[in-house]
């Protein structure tokens, strides 16, 4: 991602701090999920492809997923493509094609390791700044 990308993702960052923030003060439990539904999280990451030798190209991409996410998550995950846009420190526009993660999983330790792990080969793996994560608590069901 770029640079200006790591700050729209601490941006992001500082927000949702603000809203739990907001929301310990108002003591509202978390809802309950449903008969048949599973407390679980939902995980949003966000990678951007550019990187300055190029982009992270479609089989680079199918690679990671394959060998670093797939084996973290075998039982389902949803991937899209999506195109990102954020301005930079000097004013200008930046645009980014980017992939989407979405993936629901239990909240224990073993899943939120995996997910970090994720997001650490990625930035390694691809010479990124950051991946955006957006954690959300979610009732699932089947």
């Amino acid at each position: 991602m770029s640079r200006f990308s790591a700050a729209a993702a601490l941006a992001f960052m500082l927000a949702a701090t603000g809203c739990a923030a907001m929301h310990e003060h108002q003591s509202e439990p978390e809802p309950a999920c449903r008969p048949g539904e599973a407390r679980s999280i939902h995980d949003l990451m966000y990678f951007g492809t550019s990187r300055a030798s190029g982009i992270v190209s479609a089989e680079e991409w199918s690679a990671f997923l394959r060998t670093s996410v797939t084996p973290r998550f075998p039982s389902g995950l949803t991937v899209w493509e999506a195109s990102g846009q954020w301005r930079d420190a000097d004013g200008a526009m930046v645009r980014e094609g980017s992939y989407v993660l979405s993936v629901v999983h239990p909240d224990d330790q073993t899943s939120e390791a995996a997910v970090r792990a994720i997001g650490a080969e990625y930035k390694a793996r691809f010479t990124q700044e950051a991946v955006l994560r957006v954690r959300s608590v979610a009732c699932a069901s089947f």
